[in-house]
């Protein structure tokens, strides 16, 4: 969840958080070493997606790999140092998609804001079944649950750079509140949605959209009604 203050604190947290580096013993630079470091990485997410964290191992990840058990370890420590780059990479997935929401908004191209941001980051949580398995088993490492807040903080401000774009004016303290609890709710519902695996249910997506629309539509009017500092 993300942590309180201002924006610019939420700013600076949220890129020490998503640029930390991960726990590596040696960072991949030739393509060859980065396409194994990947392949790695792509077997422990399938691993998680399907068998969960309690099945992660190295040898295991090293067979789905089809690598060595001595290349991991050329990469990463330990098993926790995998998932810390694993989630990492989630993570950086969830900083690019808020970005491009962004630049949508800026060319006036987010007519739905709503629909979109739902839609989106519902992709994403699909294309992350091992990552889901990673958050809902609560095996997160200090430096990657810090890494997880300050990723929710990062989307929210740039919701918040989304709503004065669209309302025309800075929203103050109502529209950081405001987008904090989308985040908040947004991933608590999708969370719920994704944890069993599969294809989500289409229709409790669809009741999120509307709870969120109403949401965003008594912001919209407090925030162009002059109570932003609220």
């Amino acid at each position: 969840m993300p942590r309180e203050g201002t924006r610019e604190r939420a700013r600076e947290g949220a890129e020490e958080g998503t640029q930390d580096r991960p726990r590596v013993r040696r960072e991949p630079r030739q393509a060859r070493s980065r396409a194994r470091a990947e392949a790695i990485l792509d077997a422990a997410d399938r691993i998680l997606s399907q068998d969960g964290f309690e099945a992660l191992t190295m040898r295991r990840v090293a067979e789905a790999a089809g690598v060595p058990v001595g290349s991991i370890y050329q990469f990463y420590p330990d098993k926790s140092a995998v998932v810390d780059a694993l989630g990492r990479r989630y993570l950086a997935g969830f900083a690019t998609t808020i970005d491009a929401l962004v630049r949508r908004a800026v060319e006036g191209e987010l007519s739905d804001l709503v629909g979109t941001m739902v839609d989106v980051y519902a992709e994403l949580f699909r294309a992350q079944p091992g990552g889901m398995a990673l958050w809902a088993g609560r095996h997160l490492s200090p430096e990657l649950a810090r890494a997880d807040d300050a990723s929710n903080a990062l989307v929210a401000d740039g919701l918040r750079r989304i709503v004065e774009q669209l309302t025309g004016r800075p929203g103050g303290a109502l529209a950081e509140r405001g987008t904090r609890m989308v985040v908040w709710a947004a991933n608590a519902v999708l969370h719920e949605v994704f944890k069993g695996g599969g294809e989500p249910d289409r229709e409790t997506v669809a009741e999120l959209k509307r709870m969120l629309d109403a949401y965003w539509a008594d912001l919209r009017e407090r925030l162009t009604s002059g109570a932003a500092g609220g």
